[in-house]
């Protein structure tokens, strides 16, 4: 699979066809903070504890199976994953990068005003 000019730019020019519906919109909003709290937890874990890492990796999955559930009320499949560290990779930049980014850019609100 051809990703010109990297997997941000890749991602990006595929993230509006593929956020299009409200209730994917809407599960991407609730967990997408879920995701990222999950993250810092497990960061943190060695500090936190056990609790945090379980945690934080029950958070992140849950995210990621919410999200997974909500891409399939979309009209536009997300592109096929290259295998298990691809899944990783684009879940990641997404949740850090892209989807605070539609957010901030006005695409999300745009997307949901849009929605039928």
């Amino acid at each position: 699979m051809d990703r010109e000019g990297g997997l941000l730019r890749w991602q990006w020019s595929l993230y509006p066809d593929a956020h299009r519906d409200r209730r994917n919109l809407a599960l991407h909003a609730a967990t997408s903070p879920i995701f990222l709290a999950g993250t810092i937890a497990l960061i943190l874990s060695p500090a936190a504890g056990a609790a945090a890492a379980i945690g934080g990796v029950a958070g992140m999955l849950a995210a990621m199976v919410a999200q997974g559930r909500g891409h399939k009320l979309e009209k536009s499949a997300p592109a096929p994953f290259l295998g298990p560290g691809d899944v990783l990779k684009r879940f990641f930049v997404e949740q850090w990068i892209t989807f605070p980014r539609y957010v901030l850019s006005g695409g999300f609100s745009r997307a949901w005003r849009e929605a039928r």
